[in-house]
């Protein structure tokens, strides 16, 4: 079984796909398949035939979603983008002086 960063209960953010920039809590984690489902995230349409406890119709479900797309909020940085500072080294190769080699 592999081991995953994100536990159930976990607050994620959903940082790819239709649902970029939502927040959510994590139902269920599925780590054979390194996904989650994540309330209000993924909802999809199901058409449901009646039985007799349930009444018929078009009900919304969440589907998993994969782990690499979401990241938890603990983790997460505060929409600012990290700067890469570049230090310019400005090295002057030293001449080494020549050397008379006597044959």
């Amino acid at each position: 079984m592999i081991k995953l960063k994100i536990k159930k209960g976990d607050n994620v953010k959903v940082i790819t796909g239709d649902d970029k920039g939502k927040t959510g809590n994590v139902i269920k984690v599925f780590p054979e398949v390194r996904k989650v489902l994540v309330k209000g995230i993924n909802e999809k349409k199901k058409h449901q035939k009646p039985t007799r406890e349930k009444k018929g119709g078009i009900i919304t479900v969440e589907r998993p979603i994969d782990i690499s797309n979401v990241v938890k909020l603990s983790d997460a940085k505060v929409e600012k983008k990290v700067e890469k500072k570049e230090e310019t080294k400005n090295t002057a190769k030293e001449e080494k002086p020549k050397t008379k080699s006597k044959k």
